[in-house]
């Protein structure tokens, strides 16, 4: 935008307010003005036909009456929502303490490793971030499998858990049989914990590598200790990164199927099996868009509660 100013009238004196018309302003041409909404026409587009389209077809699906052999058609059957909740509520539970423990272990699990990376790495921090990323690497469902291996009975991981106990509190607990670790929920909760650690790591390091460490150094001037500097300087400001870290662990792994399908068993289900059996093997796709729906309402419930408590929704 540029301006220029106009001459004065002839005749009149300078500084007149009469004579002299300020400052013409040139406004943007209108192909300029449309620049930016050209620009996000392309990932509009993509998400009205990968996600909005999908999702009033999903709608339309989960009120439908009828049979793979008659078909479907809408009858407004909202009943369809109750019984699957009725009938599947368990599994609701399950996906969400499973979820839950699951964002927990990696947020104790990958807080220390972000900050070792962020503050304490040096020359090493771009090979740790890649042994970070490394396991996307490889297949999400290749690295469930390996883990099939690791824990297998008689294994070397599962007689040490064994000989030292771990074991005998997890069967306490629930989490195992015995000392039996496959299919288990702790099987399961191992499988989710490994394979969206990273999701916690990156959002939690991006947090802890933006603060500035003259912070650190004037609580230490003020005579803070370690614990209080941490306390009161750098959790703090890696809130958004936990806030971030931690939803981004969550939401996926509260639908997951691939680990409790692999690594559990029929009494470790989560709700992601349930709605992958019923698109694929009972063919009931009004009941599995119902839970589909089910669970994402669930989850964005859940998720605005803890962004509100967070205190923050300054989210990376």
């Amino acid at each position: 935008m540029s301006a220029t100013t106009a001459p004065s009238a002839a005749g009149a004196p300078p500084g007149d307010p009469a004579a002299d018309p300020g400052p013409v302003v040139h406004k943007p041409s209108v192909r300029r003005r449309l620049v930016p909404y050209w620009l996000l026409l392309p990932g509009i587009l993509w998400l009205l036909v990968f996600f909005a389209l999908p999702l009033v077809y999903q709608a339309s699906t989960s009120v439908q009456t009828g049979s793979l052999e008659e078909g479907f058609r809408v009858t407004w059957h909202f009943a369809t929502y109750w019984d699957a909740l009725g009938e599947y509520w368990p599994h609701f539970v399950r996906s969400v303490l499973y979820a839950g423990t699951a964002t927990l272990l990696c947020l104790l699990l990958g807080y220390p490793l972000a900050y070792l990376i962020a503050f304490r790495a040096g020359r090493w921090r771009n090979l740790l971030l890649v042994l970070v990323i490394a396991p996307f690497f490889t297949s999400f469902l290749i690295r469930t499998l390996a883990w099939k291996t690791i824990l297998a009975d008689g294994g070397p991981v599962v007689d040490v858990l064994d000989t030292v106990g771990f074991l005998a509190v997890t069967d306490w607990l629930g989490m195992t049989d015995g000392s039996r670790v496959l299919a288990t929920p702790l099987a399961v909760v191992t499988g989710l914990t490994y394979n969206f650690l990273p999701f916690m790591i990156l959002p939690l390091y991006t947090s802890l590598e933006r603060i500035d460490t003259r912070l650190h150094e004037a609580a230490g001037d003020l005579y803070a200790t370690p614990a209080t500097t941490f306390r009161k300087v750098t959790f703090p400001l890696s809130l958004p990164g936990v806030v971030s870290g931690t939803l981004l662990t969550f939401i996926p792994a509260s639908g997951d199927y691939i680990n409790a399908e692999l690594l559990g068993s029929t009494d470790t289900k989560m709700v992601g099996n349930v709605i992958q059996s019923q698109f694929l093997r009972v063919l009931d796709y009004p009941t599995a868009a119902a839970l589909s729906f089910l669970l994402m309402a669930v989850v964005l419930i859940m998720v605005s509660v803890y962004i509100r408590r967070a205190g923050t929704e300054d989210l990376l």
